[in-house]
């Protein structure tokens, strides 16, 4: 083994995991109850340390999985974050990352330093912890941006959905009323919908009719150039 001197301190390095969810028209985030000092017992979103040698994304999805039990989640970089009084045992630098899930679909349980792990509606959190509720600021920003020139909103839908799902889900994220027509022939023109010539069941309204995302063909059309806007 070779030792080394180095000139300058080393900042710790952390990786955060800022989960979005869609449940009944409600936008929600997932955090967890800390086990451990610092700040046991408060609120934070699942993150830690990243390990010698190991990526930063692969910290985030083990830490995430380690803390609340989800995986095979799609987590795209966020921004990094670095103030040195974010964290009372140190000069510690955070790269978060955030993720979109049908929340339905995704139940979590705490483990390792977690109490507990739990979705809560973005507007109304309890008292976050570190900066989280300055990355939680940036990731929401983030969201509501990325959601108007990317089809990352399709994330938060069950693989099946109706129109009004869909439209339903710009609402919620954007917090304004869309009408419904234009809409429509918005998402109409893109052409990414694959009708599944099926409709609802067990509802207890006029059933519609269920369509799928298309990403393969969103993708194609990505690399010719096609851009998508809401």
């Amino acid at each position: 083994m070779m030792s080394f001197a180095y000139d300058y301190p080393r900042p710790s390095v952390t990786a955060d995991c800022i989960i979005f969810g869609l449940a009944n028209r409600q936008l929600n985030v997932l955090l967890i109850e800390r086990k451990s000092e610092p700040f046991k017992g408060c609120w934070a979103f699942p993150g830690g340390f990243v390990a010698e040698n190991e990526p930063l994304q692969a910290a985030a999805k083990r830490e995430l999985a380690e803390e609340t039990g989800l995986e095979n989640i799609f987590l795209e970089q966020l921004y990094t974050f670095g103030n040195p009084g974010r964290d009372p045992r140190g000069h510690t630098i955070t790269v978060a990352y955030f993720g979109l899930v049908a929340l339905n679909e995704y139940q979590p349980h705490a483990a390792s330093d977690a109490v507990r792990a739990q979705w809560f509606a973005v507007n109304a959190l309890p008292p976050l912890v570190f900066d989280h509720e300055q990355i939680f600021a940036v990731a929401l920003s983030r969201l509501k941006s990325k959601v108007r020139y990317q089809p990352i909103g399709f994330e938060l839908l069950p693989k099946k959905f109706t129109l009004t799902q869909l439209q339903q889900l710009y609402e919620t994220i954007l917090e304004k009323p869309l009408d419904k027509r234009n809409f429509r022939k918005k998402i109409d023109r893109l052409n990414l919908l694959v009708d599944l010539k099926e409709r609802q069941t067990e509802v207890p309204h006029r059933a519609a009719r269920l369509f799928s995302f298309d990403e393969k063909r969103y993708l194609t059309l990505k690399e010719e150039g096609f851009n998508f806007e809401i």
